[in-house]
């Protein structure tokens, strides 16, 4: 591998990637199939991601058509990776198992092990038959939705492909790993005024916040737009609070510690709700909820707003929270939500709901062209990467570890090839112009 490290740091052109060998295996953060019942009886809480990530040495598949073969420099650590690694709400092996069952190619998927990791940066070493636009050598990240793109159902919008999987967690090769195996359509140009670690850690959150708010498949944020943002600092919400600020919106963030609050003012959010001091409990026990709380919540986003309710509520921590969120949100307002991580089973007052015209939308990912323009934005230094701890990845375990006790902020990035934070900057002017603000997510610089 180090030949392959240093032509990427010395910038080696196209052809002398091609020419590269590849080797016939390499290292990878894995699940293996034989441990899927090791957390049986725990709670969630209790369930350890660095007893079941192991650091293997695994062959290289065969690249299959319209596949490209990446070396990747860095990775991170999404909430899916903290799913995969404690087998909940099911184990990932169930995804493996029925996309090999789909065609001869995807049952390289099915494997008594699973690659996981769902972001990278890196660059391409080989391409597949019929790919054209990508060559060896051009740096890239990728972003996570792999599809087949075989039915016309999702051709007008390639999340609703029968099909669509996310990558390194319903397939197999994801990007924990020092190679990763993708389909061409999920590549991206890097953005050259980043690191690696820094360019890894948008793709997945980033283009997840871009559909959710911007786009028409979301929740079609507009100028002016008051919108509540739950978890405003971390992973996600910090490409929320980012867009709602971009596109002429007001963010109300809310956070969990002041510490959290003031990544959300660095950012340029000036509401912000700190729930350690409110001492929110929108649950009287597991199966009681709290109106009052609910009031509570809104009375003290009136106070913020000089009186408006909320046009768009920006959900993602599910069961805890989505009562308040279809109570604040304002007479004909839009309740937009892409994850559960305190629970699947939602519990709402349905009156507040159908009485007052509100509008529920569910929101996955993001279909390559939103992708694409999520990753134009950073290209540009408009959406900065929140990146805020990069691990080795010998220990993404602890780093998963991390995001599943949210010990974090922001993003938390791992290095695969890289040999150290930093590295894989080609534009230093416009680091320089964006670099106060890259840096306040970032411990490398």
């Amino acid at each position: 591998m180090q030949s392959l490290i240093d032509a990427i740091a010395d910038g080696a052109a196209s052809a002398d990637f091609a020419a590269l060998p590849v080797p016939d295996s390499y290292r990878a953060i894995t699940v293996h199939k034989d441990e899927a019942n090791m957390f049986e009886g725990l709670a969630s809480r209790d369930k350890d991601p660095r007893l079941s990530l192991h650091l293997d040495e695994v062959p290289v598949p065969e690249l299959a058509p319209g596949e490209a073969l990446i070396a990747v420099m860095a990775s991170s650590i999404n909430y899916n990776t903290v799913w995969t690694s404690i087998f909940e709400p099911v184990s990932t092996f169930g995804f493996l198992e029925r996309y090999g069952k789909l065609n001869p190619h995807a049952k390289r998927h099915d494997l008594p092990y699973h690659i996981i990791g769902s972001d990278a940066s890196g660059v391409v070493l080989r391409t597949g038959p019929g790919v054209h636009f990508w060559q060896a050598g051009d740096e890239v990240v990728a972003h996570c939705l792999s599809v087949e793109l075989e039915s016309p159902l999702g051709h007008n919008d390639t999340m609703l492909d029968p099909e669509q999987r996310i990558w390194g967690f319903e397939t197999n090769f994801g990007g924990l790993a020092e190679l990763a195996i993708v389909k061409s359509n999920q590549l991206l140009p890097k953005p050259a005024h980043l690191t690696w670690e820094e360019a890894a850690a948008p793709g997945l959150v980033n283009s997840t916040a871009y559909r959710q708010l911007v786009s028409r498949n979301g929740a079609g944020m507009k100028q002016g737009d008051m919108v509540l943002i739950w978890g405003a600092s971390g992973g996600l919400g910090s490409y929320a609070t980012q867009y709602a600020l971009n596109g002429g919106a007001t963010p109300v963030c809310v956070v969990s510690s002041p510490q959290k609050a003031q990544i959300c003012r660095d950012l340029g959010a000036e509401l912000i709700i700190d729930r350690s001091a409110e001492d929110y409990r929108f649950w009287k026990d597991e199966n009681t909820q709290d109106p009052k709380e609910w009031q509570r919540l809104g009375k003290t986003i009136r106070e913020l707003t000089r009186g408006d309710d909320v046009d768009i509520v920006f959900e993602h921590p599910g069961r805890e929270t989505f009562g308040a969120s279809v109570y604040v949100a304002r007479k004909g307002g839009t309740i937009v939500t892409c994850a559960s991580t305190s629970g699947y089973m939602h519990e709402y007052d349905n009156r507040y709901l159908w009485m007052n015209l509100k509008r529920i939308i569910g929101s996955h990912f993001a279909n390559y062209r939103e992708a694409h323009e999520a990753n134009r934005m950073v290209a540009r230094g408009m959406i900065h990467p929140t990146l805020s701890k990069t691990f080795t990845l010998a220990d993404a375990g602890a780093a998963a570890y991390e995001v599943h006790r949210n010990l974090h902020q922001g993003k938390v990035g791992v290095l695969c090839l890289a040999p150290s934070a930093g590295l894989g900057v080609r534009d230093s002017e416009l680091r320089a112009k964006h670099l106060a603000k890259i840096n306040r997510f970032s411990n490398s610089n």
